[in-house]
Order: C-alpha cells, then structure tokens, then sequence
C-alpha cells in the first residue's frame, strides 16, 4: 500500500487537473471532426481511448518531469517532498514506471489510425523535453501549450484521417489557454524559481501580469470565433462563448492574485470546468 501511495504521488493522479486539460483539448478535435449521424457508440470508444491515453501520458510526463527537476525539486518548497525529490523512490524504479506507463499508452495508440499513430509519435520528443525549456528560456509554458494540447490534432485526424486548416485554428487557440492558465499556476512557485534561477512567463511578466494572460485570453477566444466560422456553426455556438469568455475574464482574472498561492491555484483548477464547457458548447452546437 505504501508503494502504492508513491505510485500515485510520483504520478500525480490524486490531481486530475493535469490529466483534464489533456484531455479536454482532444475531447475538442475528436468532437469537431466527428460525424454524429453515424454511431455514437464509436464516439464514446474513441472519447474513453483518449481519456485513458490522457492519464497515461500525462502520469509519465510527470515522471519524467521529476526525474529531469530532481535536484530543483528539493529547493522548492511546494515540490521538496516529491517521492524522487525525496529520495523515497529511486530513478532506476522511476524510469521503469515511466517505460510502463507508456507501452500501455502505445496500446491504446494502436487503436487509432495510421496517420493518427505517426502524428503522436512525432510529438513524444516534444512531451519529453518540456521540464528542460525552464532552464533555456523564459517561455516554457508556450512550449507546454504546443505540447499540451497536441491531442486537439490528433482527435482531429483520428477521425478525419487528414490535417485541415480548422483542428490548427482551434490548436494555435488552445496554445494561448495554456499559456495562460500556466502563467498563473507558475506564481505559485515565483520567488524559489527566482532564487534556483529557473525561468517562466510568470517571471517575465509578473510586472504587469494580467495584462499578459487578458491577451493570451483573448487570443484563445478570437481563434475560437474564427474556427466556428470555418466550422459554419450557427449563432448559438457563438452566444454560449459568453459562459467561457465570462469565467476567463470575469471569474479567474478576478480572483486571480499573484502574491496569493492559493488563489493562483484555485483559477488554474478552475481550467477544467472552461474545458468542459468548451467541450458541451461544440458537443450541442454539432448536434442540432
């Protein structure tokens, strides 16, 4: 049971934040593309493959993400007691929870398409890099955004089985999200990261930062307008952007305080329910 206990620490599945908004990027794309005339019970198969390919990938990432951070990981207090960090699992076991966790994710991979598989294979050295981009530049989360939400593609083609210019609409759309909902998480860790010397958009606006994220924010929206009007969706696609575009703007820039980790943290996790409602609007407007 302790192991156990580690198992789910070391992969950060008692926070699901992480894996939603994985998944919600993909749950996007595959609801875009798919055409829902036809079976739905298809569509929940490929909905659930990708829920699972999104705990999985992301429960490896955090692994390899601790193993890469290890030694700044003791130097930040909210990361201090991670179980690598902490000496309480070893690397070599780490690195063999990671190889496992993606084989399984490689099963679920099969499933799709072929084109679908080798677009997710080009992205690996992609997931696998981003804990390095801290040290190299001060925007790592653009890099997580390009990363993150990569799925909005492949949900894309695992239907279409072809790229289009509307998955990379919504794709360039969800980056500027990322980029925002990161930002804020970073003001958690601000002033360690300062001290060990590592970098973020955090640091780099965090004289000015709600400007910085009302752009990202309102970048997101206006890529989701053009890519419903490429979509052709009716009017109600774009009077249900007001639920979203009330919780960025109204909600999380409200409650949002960089000197408060905690409301930091509280308008990251609100991101799950922006996912959500993103993913009901297109589900509704696809369906009438």
């Amino acid at each position: 049971m302790n192991q156990l206990k580690l198992f789910i620490n070391l992969t950060r599945l008692q926070k699901p934040i992480g894996f939603m908004l994985l998944f919600w990027p993909c749950a996007w794309g595959l609801t875009l593309a798919y055409d829902f005339s036809t079976s739905l019970y298809n569509y929940f198969i490929y909905l659930s493959l990708f829920f699972l390919g999104s705990v999985l990938m992301r429960s490896a990432g955090c692994i390899v993400n601790d193993i890469l951070d290890r030694e700044f990981d003791t130097k930040v207090f909210r990361t201090k007691n991670r179980p690598i960090a902490s000496g309480k699992i070893s690397v070599g076991l780490a690195i063999f929870y990671s190889l496992l966790l993606c084989f399984l994710a490689l099963i679920v991979l099969l499933n799709f398409n072929f084109f679908t598989i080798i677009l997710a294979f080009t992205s690996m050295p992609l997931a696998f890099t981003y804990p390095l981009m801290k040290r190299l530049t001060y925007w790592p989360q653009l890099f997580l955004g390009i990363t993150f939400n990569y799925g909005l593609i492949l949900g894309w083609t695992a239907i279409k089985g072809e790229i289009d210019i509307i998955p990379i609409i919504f794709y360039f759309g969800a980056i500027f999200w990322t980029l925002g909902y990161d930002t804020i998480y970073g003001y958690q860790d601000i002033k360690d990261d300062e001290i060990i010397g590592l970098k973020s958009t955090s640091i780099k606006f965090k004289n000015n930062p709600k400007k910085f994220i009302f752009i990202s924010y309102s970048l997101l929206l206006i890529l989701f307008i053009v890519g419903g009007f490429f979509m052709e969706f009716n009017y109600l696609y774009y009077l249900l952007l007001i639920l979203p575009l009330s919780h960025l703007f109204f909600f999380q820039m409200k409650i949002f305080n960089l000197k408060d980790p905690s409301s930091c943290l509280k308008a990251f996790k609100s991101n799950n329910m922006l996912g959500l409602i993103m993913f009901l609007n297109i589900l509704i407007v696809k369906n009438l």
